[in-house]
């Protein structure tokens, strides 16, 4: 189990959820659904943790959470994203300052709302971002798209077939955006799957299959590029 941290984020402070594996590993940026930092999210920082690696779910939502798709909608729609950054920011340089961390570099996964912003924060900190893991996820804010052309990081897009919010073209076309700008990208499209499918405590649409393999797959990219 891990335990909620602030961590220092352009001159102030932000608050995340930061789970320890049992000794030093690599290190690894989880991000939430729109729903905020629910107990799902650090149920997966959790389960990144037990197989190694130090991983920090920041709170975006500033410890708010949503219950309903149409507040998950409104929170999501007036997040700062200036802030949202500059906590992403914060939350990077305070686990590559961790005395548990052994990479050198950072690798970011997110969900629906995370997985478009684990692709901006790659463009903000080619520096430091090694690997991201977009699940189903773009950014849905059009003043706020994120220089494709600044992304260094491997990219290992999860989307799915049956997603009528981010459909197969949309994951489709971000890739082949991403190509061109020089990226090294996988995408795979989970068959029979629905958007938020890797989400275990949605029933309605939980795929264990898909899941599981896409769980196998982030894991092999972590531990290729971050050691």
């Amino acid at each position: 189990m891990g335990e909620m941290i602030r961590f220092a984020s352009n001159g102030g402070e932000a608050e995340g959820y930061l789970a320890l594996p049992g000794e030093p590993g690599p290190a690894l940026i989880v991000l939430q659904e729109w729903w905020g930092l629910v107990p799902h999210i650090k149920d997966v920082a959790d389960r990144f943790a037990a197989e190694g690696f130090v991983a920090l779910a920041p709170d975006l939502y500033e410890g708010e959470s949503a219950e309903s798709p149409d507040d998950a909608g409104r929170m999501m729609m007036t997040l700062d994203i200036e802030d949202a950054g500059r906590a992403l920011g914060g939350a990077i340089d305070h686990l590559l300052a961790h005395d548990d961390v052994t990479s050198s570099g950072v690798g970011v996964v997110g969900y629906c709302m995370g997985g478009g912003l684990a692709l901006m924060v790659a463009a903000q900190r080619p520096d430091a971002v090694h690997a991201v893991a977009p699940y189903y996820g773009v950014l849905v804010w059009e003043d706020h798209q994120p220089d494709l052309s600044k992304i260094t990081a491997k990219v290992q897009g999860h989307y799915a077939e049956l997603d009528d919010f981010v459909t197969p073209a949309v994951a489709t076309d971000l890739a082949e955006a991403l190509r061109s700008h020089g990226a090294d990208v996988e995408l795979f499209i989970y068959e029979g799957a629905d958007h938020a499918f890797f989400n275990d405590t949605r029933p309605d649409v939980y795929n264990a299959d898909a899941a599981t393999l896409a769980w196998d797959r982030t894991l092999a990219l972590f531990r290729t590029l971050l050691g």
